[in-house]
Formats: structure tokens, C-alpha cells, sequence
């Protein structure tokens, strides 16, 4: 069964992060994929295709509308994650799986890897696209989060902060990528839940000042090559 989640999405100061990190560690548990509590680095490689539709579509505020990326965790290919994040009426649903090195390689290279012939296989979804769109790899996005969990509810609170980019993207998942980092950006809050967010949470989140946002990593990235 598709589920769909709610992300609401904030910007927040550094003292506003080290106030509401204070308050989390008291009474949620941090992510397992952190270094020892500390965070983990996120590199994501963002595809679009001839026509840039998925650039266009969170430009333009479009309510419908998918992303295609890959993922690594700590700027090595360990673990690699095939996801395709799609938006529905302001909620949101992933669809992901492992893949290994060489499916990577090809996936860059604009060929298709073996898939499970279904919309629900993320592999699927990304072969249509290269077959029919002409997708490839456009930018590399990477930056540091802090994750923390409640399992009731599936939520989950992350923050993000020193986001960079890259177009070396037949270099993702080799060490040594030149990343230029955004200038003036904040630490990006998200909360992630399912149908019901616990009423604690918003109160524990509350400063008064945190600010929501429409905020996209990719179209900020792809603008600082001024969208090429």
C-alpha cells in the first residue's frame, strides 16, 4: 500500500538549531546512522531530463511532481540508495531500493538496469525516463544532517546545513569531488510524518521564530550554475 507523508519544511539560525537540539536530545532518539550522535553526511546525485521537467516543475510550485536521485551516506558507496520522491497534493511519497556500484555506473552513463517491471520498483520508474525523457544526471547535492526519530506517528525531524554542489557527476562516489558551498544559507528543519504528528512535537519545536519554507535543494543547487 502507497503511503503518503506530510513534510513541512522550516529555516532556522544556528541558535535557534542548538536551542531545539537541546530539546530533542532530552526525549527523542537520534538517528543510528549518525557518528556517534553527531550527524551524517548526505551526497544525493538529482537527474532530470532534456527538458529539465523536475527543475521546472518546483520552480513553478507545481503540486505534482517527481524527483530522481541516488543516494550515499559519508561520501562512500557503501550503501547506495535508488529513490524516486514523488509529490501529491502537498504530501509526499519515496520509493526506494539498494543498487550496487556497476547498476551506479550505468545509471550515470544514461543506460537502464534490470528492473521489477512495476510503478512500485523506483529501478522501473528511472528505466522509463531514460527510455522516453532522456534522463540524466544533472547535479550533486551534499550536506551535513542531524536526524533525530518517534516511531509513533513514523516521525521523523532532520536538519541539514552546509549545503554544496557539484557537477561532477560522473565523479559521484569517488572521494576527491569539488563542491561549491551555498552562500548565506540557514540550517534547513524538516518535520516528516504520516497521518497524525504527536501534538508534543510542534510544542517541543516552538521558538517563536522558526520560519516555513517551500525549500528545494535541488533547484537551489541547479540555480548556482544558473540552471544548467
Amino acid at each position: 500500500m502507497k503511503l503518503y507523508r506530510v513534510e513541512d519544511k522550516y529555516c532556522c539560525t544556528g541558535q535557534e538549531f542548538y536551542e531545539l537540539q537541546r530539546r530533542l536530545d532530552a526525549v527523542l532518539r537520534v538517528d543510528g546512522n549518525g557518528d556517534g550522535g553527531e550527524g551524517y553526511c548526505v551526497d544525493s546525485l538529482y537527474f532530470d531530463d532534456f527538458a529539465d521537467t523536475c527543475l521546472a516543475d518546483v520552480s513553478e510550485g507545481n503540486d505534482n511532481r517527481r524527483k530522481y536521485r541516488i543516494r550515499i551516506y559519508n561520501h562512500v558507496p557503501d550503501i547506495i540508495k535508488l529513490e524516486v520522491k514523488e509529490k501529491r497534493n502537498s504530501k509526499i511519497l519515496k520509493r526506494g531500493r539498494c543498487i550496487t556500484v556497476k547498476e551506479l555506473e550505468k545509471l550515470v552513463n544514461g543506460e537502464c538496469i534490470e528492473d521489477l517491471a512495476t510503478t512500485d520498483d523506483p529501478a522501473f520508474l528511472f528505466n522509463m525516463a531514460i527510455r522516453t525523457q532522456g534522463l540524466r544526471p544533472k547535479v550533486i547535492v551534499a550536506y551535513e544532517r542531524k536526524a533525530y526519530i518517534y516511531p509513533p506517528g513514523n516521525v521523523r525531524i532532520t536538519f541539514d546545513r552546509n549545503i554544496r554542489a557539484s557537477r561532477e557527476t560522473e565523479a559521484f562516489g569517488i572521494q576527491g569531488i569539488s563542491y561549491d558551498f551555498l552562500e548565506g544559507q540557514d540550517y534547513i528543519l524538516e518535520i516528516k510524518y504520516d497521518e497524525f504528528l504527536p501534538q508534543f512535537i510542534p510544542q517541543l519545536m516552538e521558538t517563536g521564530c522558526l520560519r516555513q519554507v517551500s525549500y528545494s535543494k535541488y533547484r537551489i543547487c541547479r540555480e548556482r550554475y544558473g540552471g544548467f
